[in-house]
């Protein structure tokens, strides 16, 4: 993929997300599902005094040690359901496309509302609702193959999705908008943005596919604050 070559510049959304995160400087960061740890890297490089990472995959903490490593910086091998989210010990919680791999969502904007400081900064991205509804995730195509359209079904249901990614199945829970925008504001976050990107329009001249990523919203961007 993409980003997982070229960093942050080869992921689609990342002019957009960047505009929505808040001043690292001085911040103590956890970013939740790191992957290969260039958010946290980008912290740091913007002043962060500290940044966890946590992630599910040795593989991927492997390479973020290789190419994201800081002073600064500390990658945990865990899942996201299993991490202790200690009251007010963050100042900034950044999460990128990993949301919607956890079944157990209900309580999680709460704990991380409890993890920051007053004021803090709540920053992350998921699978777009439409792009998660019919579970596939697979463009409706043509004797020929060619992409005629994105199937939109079962929206309401919501739950776990069998889904087909870079080849391989993997497992996804699909939620509606109304769901993960009630459950930010729910948690006493107050709203600060929200953005469906379209990809940066550099890409769509050098990486393959990329143009079709204009054609239904893929990702959804989410930023709040902790009410003081």
């Amino acid at each position: 993929m993409s980003r997982s070559v070229n960093g942050l510049s080869g992921a689609g959304e990342w002019h957009v997300l960047e505009k929505m995160l808040p001043d690292f400087c001085g911040k103590r960061v956890l970013d939740l599902g790191c992957g290969y740890g260039w958010h946290c890297r980008y912290a740091i490089e913007h002043g962060a005094i500290a940044c966890t990472g946590i992630d599910t995959s040795e593989k991927m903490l492997k390479q973020a040690h290789r190419q994201n490593a800081s002073f600064w910086t500390e990658y945990r091998c865990m899942a996201i359901e299993d991490f202790e989210f200690e009251p007010e010990t963050y100042d900034v919680v950044i999460s990128s496309l990993a949301f919607h791999y956890i079944e157990s969502f209900g309580d999680l904007y709460t704990r991380i509302y409890r993890s920051l400081t007053p004021g803090g900064a709540f920053v992350f991205s998921i699978e777009h609702p439409v792009y998660t509804a019919s579970g596939s995730q697979q463009w409706i195509t043509d004797e020929n193959g060619k992409k005629l359209h994105w199937p939109v079904d079962r929206y309401f249901d919501e739950g776990k999705r069998d889904a087909i990614f870079l080849g391989q199945h993997v497992t996804k829970y699909h939620r509606t908008l109304t769901t993960v925008i009630n459950g930010v504001i729910a948690a006493g976050f107050t709203l600060t943005g929200l953005a469906e990107p379209e990809p940066e329009k550099a890409l769509l001249e050098t990486v393959p596919g990329m143009i079709d990523e204009t054609r239904r919203p893929a990702m959804l961007i989410v930023s709040a604050i902790k009410n003081r």
